[in-house]
């Protein structure tokens, strides 16, 4: 008799665990995140305590995992589009394709099918949210970069909350007489806020649009992504803001679903920044963090779910004579804004701008020189490619931004003496993590493909 109890009691529990559904869905996409850029993120905060190992981030602590493969239906390495729109809604794609099919079939997503059913709705993102990875959720375009095309449906989405760097290209340049799409959105009775404060103020706006207050001020001007991470400062935008406010602006809702993507991983990876990378996987993490807190208080009915649309750069980690990640922190800014300020100093000091000087900014900025020394092979690299600026401010172009020689030069000896290593500046065919939390996280564990993932999150609603 006892045992037919316990039988029963156990019986009772995996009822009780198969009936549960999330009302509330964190999906989290880290733009070209693979597996060991999470990991340098990891060993990097251990390293900065000096010791040998893993301060684990908070995704990883979760306690089911797995790895996607991320193929495209074009082409063994996909682009973000592709994959967006296969995570936001189970169907492979071409490359360059936003939530359509090859044959023109159109791909709904995960979210535009909730808010069907009355769910609330946020999409949101470090980079403009007309990109790939947030217009995969919301929009239909046979290009990416139909940015116009793409922002209009943003605004007739009826999505609930949209946050990020603003918009691509907000006016059509095809038709100038054509309204711009911060107007749009405000004729389809989105409030535009230009900080996390006035998020906070607005909480309960009807729709909501975040996004800077200079895109807001500039509504004819493209966007640019927020600032990276390593540059952040006091007021800025970013994602773990974006996320809490959207929280608290679709905790109106009995159910919401939340795409929070930490677009500039896949940035770094491009410019194969391997400081400014790591410390965009720690900026995700916070963001993470935010939803975590969220979990905590409604553990049965949340589902937060991490993974990536591809991974970036082909990284690689360690070399057999040099592996100290700890160099990385004396790296204060990202290439970009380390070729702003070599820019300026070259604006102001014209030809007379001289190698001590420029090698003093190089120093302050990434520790190099001072407190990492350099071999005279790699004094004449730098040297070298100073020699280049001055004659013809030659850059280093990556898919994004254009860098300045001598900054990437340095940032490319900075990585080496680090231990980290890449294989290119595009995208990889390497899987990449998959970690999940909460309610209906146990079918998101083993060897997947990505075009799984989107149906196995409808399926934790059900």
């Amino acid at each position: 008799m006892k045992r037919i109890l316990l039988i029963f009691a156990w019986l009772v529990c995996f009822a009780i665990t198969a009936m549960a559904q999330a009302k509330y869905v964190f999906f989290f996409i880290g733009d070209g995140m693979g597996s060991n850029q999470v990991l340098a993120a990891e060993m990097y905060q251990a390293a900065l305590k000096g010791e040998i190992g893993r301060v684990p981030l908070l995704m990883s602590q979760f306690p089911y995992s797995g790895q996607a493969a991320t193929f495209s239906a074009s082409y063994g390495i996909t682009d973000s589009a592709a994959a967006g729109t296969c995570l936001a809604s189970g169907k492979k794609t071409n490359n360059g394709m936003i939530g359509q099919t090859p044959d023109g079939e159109l791909a709904i997503s995960v979210a535009s099918q909730l808010k069907t059913e009355g769910w609330g709705v946020g999409i949101m993102s470090s980079v403009p949210v007309d990109h790939a990875t947030p217009a995969s959720h919301y929009a239909h375009a046979e290009k990416r970069y139909y940015y116009y095309k793409i922002g209009t449906q943003l605004t007739q989405s009826e999505f609930d909350f949209f946050g990020g760097g603003g918009f691509q290209s907000p006016t059509n340049k095809e038709n100038a007489e054509d309204p711009n799409l911060y107007d749009l959105a405000r004729e389809a009775g989105y409030t535009l806020v230009g900080s996390y404060e006035d998020a906070k103020k607005n909480i309960h706006a009807d729709k909501m649009l975040l996004v800077p207050q200079s895109d807001i001020d500039n509504p004819t001007k493209g966007a640019g992504a927020l600032p990276y991470a390593i540059d952040q400062k006091e007021g800025n935008l970013c994602l773990a803001k974006i996320v809490d406010a959207a929280i608290c602006n679709l905790s109106k809702y009995d159910h919401f679903f939340i795409m929070a993507e930490g677009g500039k991983i896949d940035y770094a990876g491009h410019g194969n920044d391997a400081a400014t990378n790591i410390h965009e996987v720690m900026d995700m993490d916070k963001a993470i963090q935010v939803a975590y807190h969220f979990y905590e208080q409604h553990p049965d009915e949340t589902l937060i779910v991490v993974t990536a649309d591809h991974e970036t750069g082909g990284m690689n980690l360690g070399k057999e004579d040099s592996f100290e990640l700890q160099l990385l922190q004396y790296q204060k800014c990202s290439s970009d804004v380390l070729s702003s300020r070599l820019s300026a100093l070259r604006e102001e000091m014209g030809k007379k701008l001289t190698w001590a000087q420029v090698k003093a900014l190089i120093a302050d900025n990434t520790g190099l020189y001072t407190s990492i020394e350099l071999s005279k092979e790699e004094d004449v690299l730098l040297q070298n490619a100073y020699k280049k600026m001055m004659r013809n401010r030659e850059s280093h172009k990556t898919l994004y931004e254009d860098i300045n020689i001598l900054a990437a030069k340095a940032l490319s000896i900075l990585s080496h003496k680090a231990g980290v290593g890449w294989v290119g500046e595009n995208h990889t065919a390497a899987a990449v993590p998959v970690f999940a939390v909460g309610a209906g996280a146990e079918l998101f564990t083993g060897w997947m493909d990505n075009s799984e993932i989107a149906p196995r999150i409808y399926q934790a609603t059900r």
